[in-house]
């Protein structure tokens, strides 16, 4: 069976389903990483993906976003020139109802009967203003770091901006 779009589960329309003590069957979140780069070195600059719409993103569009900007950092600054930093974890459990297709489809499903949906999948729940993504670099990276958020935000399901700050300040908003 097919894996719907992302689009599917990009609204929080339902309650949060966050408890994994009671439900079986959950896959693991696709997220190798949270951190790359140099966490201890003192990078003077920070640009953040922050959300600008309420929603969710799927664990593997996280795990896309992530790997964009890590790749397009290393290879372009190398690993000690920056510190990358994913500020999200999926939490919330998402389900679906499996419905059978083709010839015969309707002797072995049950339709809409008891069609509370088994775990398919993580997302992590994001509210307006709430920072995605952060990479900390030098000044001399700094147009390095944009075009990396910017290649992180083409993978993610709704509207982000990136913001500068230095220090506890924010700068500059850059729009999409």
């Amino acid at each position: 069976m097919p894996e719907k779009p992302a689009s599917s589960y990009r609204d929080q329309d339902r309650p949060a389903y966050t408890r994994k003590k009671y439900v079986t069957g959950i896959p693991g979140s696709r997220i190798t990483f949270f951190e790359r780069g140099d966490p201890k070195a003192d990078f003077p600059i920070e640009l953040s993906l922050i959300s600008k719409e309420k929603g969710q993103i799927k664990h593997t569009a996280l795990e896309s976003a992530r790997v964009s900007a890590n790749r397009y950092m290393e290879k372009r600054v190398g690993e000690k020139n920056y510190y990358l930093k994913l500020r999200i974890y999926p939490h919330q459990i998402l389900r679906e109802n499996p419905m059978a297709l083709g010839a015969g489809a309707d002797r072995i499903s049950d339709g809409m009967r008891k069609s509370f949906g088994r775990p398919i999948g993580l997302a992590a729940r994001v509210s307006p203003g709430q920072r995605i993504l952060t990479v900390r670099t030098t000044e001399e990276f700094y147009d390095e770091a944009k075009e990396a958020l910017r290649r992180a935000r083409m993978k993610l399901p709704f509207p982000s901006k990136s913001s500068l700050t230095k220090g506890s300040d924010i700068i500059s908003s850059q729009h999409p």
